[in-house]
């Protein structure tokens, strides 16, 4: 029986020369850290240091977060990734209506300057890379780190990280969106502007294929699609008056890394070629670090069973491993019990020593691209990058990703391909181990990390001292400066700087540009 990979290719049982017949290697190649970079975006990966291991984490109040934060660092990470509530996602303090009982749930709580600082209090920001999981408030938090950062004494020039700040996903696969397109790609833009003056060494974008992954879609889907988004980005900043190499070396990528290890390594492979590709021949960029596709990876949350939770160590080792032999920059390893609830301290302890073991007792960081020459793997490189420009295509000819996002194209494709997958699982053709094959009769007990519930009333009473003490008028006049930079056409960064460092919160902040720019729902027209 032939096998058929994620993405819906027949797998062979055996490959052999005929199966790269015509294939040129200089061309389909490269050298390591060469164009097309196929074969990694750095001459020396990680022979000479292994990849960022960038841990996820936020939970509770600023407090909490930043007390996993240090024992984090005193683990051996040497990255940073918060995750943000639900109500900070959205643009909403903790006292708003909305927020009721989502305050603190699946990420920290943020409402303003004073959260910011407890949550990076005692860490150097001068020598930690910090990636925040935020989109459509990204500018808001970007600015209070830049805030809380000088008041440690670090220049904004010395800051390294990424916000994700990508909200054309949130569209597709994700929904965590506040504004409209236009004035959510004009800010992305102004983000971009803003980061080249203020934060040149900020990664300002970080286009993501994760959630579209998480939601459904197939390893070619999930490549497609996103790179389909960063060709409008790179649209948006260059018809905004940008020159493509002032902006696309700041460029980065977030990508899933599934337990099917030998497809994802041949998709990020594939990946890195079509986007030198595109970035040279399509937008002219001459910068080599403008066609380099760098990118976060994290192992796939949605592969994570409840059931006989011990065996997602295995999973997301394997899934770490396809990341890792793909050539990713940064890696989170989820923990076990992630399927259950948010992770224990040990959990996170674990899944972080996952990365070390892989770095630092294996040889997997011995040499450049070992799989390159492969009769399989380059096979399938080739296979995967016919797949995804296929796909590409259908987004351009639909008029691009946002007038492909309007006809629900992508979201069609991923719930499609989400539903073949269910019915493989429910039928037993997709084995799902402690699911539907080799279960057990009665599941051991375990004790998840729950959430303090008082969080919420503390972030009230937090927010109603801010209010008491500042000065009212200096923020109502920072906000009104932000509402005519949002009507015009000024970056909108600088008066929100100034609105922020009037102690405004991120809801009165976002509040501001949704009296300009407007919200959007499903079932608005784009």
């Amino acid at each position: 029986m032939t096998r058929t990979a994620e993405s819906g290719l027949p797998l062979a049982p055996v490959y052999g020369p005929e199966s790269l017949a015509g294939w040129q290697p200089g061309e389909q190649l490269g050298d390591p850290g060469g164009y097309p970079f196929t074969r990694g975006v750095y001459g020396t990966m990680y022979t000479g240091k292994p990849w960022t291991m960038r841990q996820y984490a936020g939970f509770g109040d600023a407090a909490e977060s930043n007390a996993r934060y240090h024992q984090l660092i005193r683990n051996g990470t040497n990255g940073l990734s918060v995750a943000f509530d639900l109500p900070t996602q959205m643009g909403y303090d903790s006292d708003a209506e909305l927020a009721a009982g989502e305050v603190g749930k699946v990420g920290v709580a943020i409402d303003s300057i004073e959260d910011m600082r407890v949550l990076f209090d005692g860490i150097p920001l001068d020598r930690v890379s910090t990636s925040m999981t935020i989109n459509a408030p990204a500018a808001v938090l970007l600015l209070l780190y830049q805030l809380v950062a000088e008041e440690q004494g670090t220049t904004a020039g010395k800051l390294t990280g990424t916000i994700q700040n990508d909200v054309l996903k949130e569209y597709i696969a994700r929904g965590t969106y506040i504004f409209p397109p236009k004035p959510s790609l004009r800010l992305v833009a102004d983000i971009f502007q803003y980061c080249r003056a203020e934060i040149p060494r900020w990664n300002t974008i970080s286009i993501s294929g994760y959630h579209m992954a998480e939601a459904g879609a197939s390893p070619a889907q999930e490549i497609a699609f996103t790179l389909a988004n960063g060709a409008e980005y790179v649209r948006t900043a260059v018809a905004a008056g940008m020159d493509v190499d002032d902006f696309a070396p700041r460029l980065s990528f977030f990508f899933v890394a599934r337990t099917t290890l030998l497809e994802e390594i041949a998709k990020f492979r594939a990946a890195r070629r079509i986007w030198a590709r595109m970035m040279r021949d399509e937008f002219g960029a001459t910068n080599p670090k403008s066609m380099m596709l760098r990118f976060h990876t994290q192992t796939a949350g949605v592969q994570l069973t409840a059931q006989q939770p011990e065996v997602n160590l295995v999973r997301v080792t394997a899934q770490a491993l396809g990341a890792v032999l793909g050539g990713t920059q940064s890696l989170h390893t989820n923990s076990f019990d992630e399927a259950i609830a948010l992770p224990t301290e040990k959990s996170a302890r674990l899944a972080l020593r996952t990365q070390q073991v892989l770095a630092y007792e294996t040889d997997v960081t011995a040499t450049v691209d070992p799989f390159a020459g492969s009769y399989f793997m380059e096979s399938l490189t080739d296979e995967l990058d016919t797949a995804i420009t296929g796909l590409m295509r259908d987004v351009a000819n639909a008029g691009g990703a946002v007038h492909a996002i309007e006809r629900g194209l992508q979201k069609s494709e991923i719930e499609q391909n989400a539903y073949r997958m269910a019915l493989q699982t429910d039928a037993g053709e997709r084995v799902v181990v402690g699911v539907n094959r080799f279960q057990l009769d009665e599941e051991e007990a375990y004790a998840p990390l729950r959430v303090d519930p008082s969080i919420e009333v503390m972030q009230r009473k937090r927010l109603a001292a801010l209010r008491a003490e500042r000065s009212g008028t200096a923020v109502a006049a920072a906000l009104d400066g932000l509402r005519r930079a949002a009507a015009g056409t000024d970056n909108v960064l600088y008066p929100m700087r100034e609105a922020l460092k009037a102690r405004a919160t991120v809801g009165e902040v976002c509040d501001a540009l949704r009296a300009v720019w407007g919200t959007h729902t499903p079932a608005d027209a784009f």
